[in-house]
């Protein structure tokens, strides 16, 4: 990230290995916004997970949390999808050999609801090391 988060960068792999990356311009944005009041909302903390397509999870200490579900199987998707960070290839565990399915670690700012362990809105997000999670007794493992 450059400035306050108008310059985003992100490495884009050329090969199914990821040695040979491109590193590219990923968001250019306005911050204009950025200085407001924040929005409320619970920090979730835990294991960011897409094991297929269209399906994302956030699993911490309390529960497995729908982001989105593929087709909207388990209700409508989360508003606010595009605020989960983008994390450091490094710091991601692909699980489906090269398909781009897997997980990582991070704390999202989110809305949900308790009774469907769904997450209704995405507010903000912090990519972190895997081995935070990994770390923390509290999570399950991926």
């Amino acid at each position: 990230m450059f400035g306050d988060g108008e310059i985003w960068i992100d490495g884009v792999c050329r090969d199914n290995t990821c040695k040979n990356v491109d590193i590219k311009v990923a968001t250019i944005q306005s911050t204009a916004n950025l200085r407001a009041a924040a929005p409320s909302g619970e920090m979730r903390c835990g294991w960011i997970e897409n094991p297929t397509p269209g399906n994302l999870w956030l699993i911490d200490k309390d529960a497995t949390w729908t982001i989105t579900s593929q087709g909207q199987a388990v209700g409508p998707d989360a508003a606010g999808v595009d605020n989960i960070p983008q994390t450091d290839p490094k710091q991601f565990v692909d699980t489906s050999r090269g398909a781009g399915h897997g997980y990582s670690c991070g704390c999202l700012s989110v809305e949900t609801s308790a009774k469907d362990k769904r997450i209704t809105k995405v507010i903000s997000g912090k990519a972190l090391p895997l081995a935070k999670c990994r770390a923390d007794k509290a999570l399950p493992k991926p």
